[in-house]
């Protein structure tokens, strides 16, 4: 998939704080969210659709877990680029909506923080918010988390 990021290659010193990208439209299918739920989360509501008429979501819907996949596959196809890092973790992680098959996922990341590292000078840690939103506007899912991104080397002397 070709990235739709004005600068997908970035440094960390091109990022600051406030910026907000919006990318990767994805739409998950009654089959995918089965698979997801039925190798890693098998509880009925995601992976039997009869069986999920009778709880309290009265449909099948997606695993949370599989929805931060979905942010992390996002993540990957339109946003992290050579100088991705890894992360040294989650500071959130909330479902608040429940996806459903059929539901068109756009996820929306925000720069809280730039931040270079003390100890390690060819990096710096962004601190981003990312918000996956389905076709009504409505945030399902919203995690906090810190990104290492690499400095331009020249940047990191």
């Amino acid at each position: 998939m070709p990235s739709d990021l004005p600068c997908p290659q970035r440094w960390f010193d091109d990022y600051e704080a406030g910026e907000r990208f919006t990318f990767g439209t994805t739409t998950i299918d009654e089959a995918e969210i089965i698979e997801f739920g039925r190798k890693f989360d098998p509880q009925p509501f995601h992976t039997d659709p009869e069986a999920a008429r009778n709880t309290f979501y009265g449909r099948l819907i997606a695993s949370g877990w599989h929805t931060g996949s979905i942010i992390m596959r996002l993540l990957n196809d339109h946003f992290l680029g050579p100088s991705s890092m890894g992360s040294p973790g989650l500071d959130e992680l909330r479902w608040l909506a429940p996806v459903y098959p059929g539901d068109r996922l756009t996820l929306v990341a925000e720069v809280l923080e730039a931040r270079p590292s003390r100890s390690k000078p060819d990096r710096g840690i962004l601190r981003m918010a990312h918000e996956l939103v389905n076709q009504h506007g409505d945030t399902v899912v919203r995690s906090v988390a810190n990104m290492m991104i690499a400095r331009q080397p020249e940047a990191a002397n």
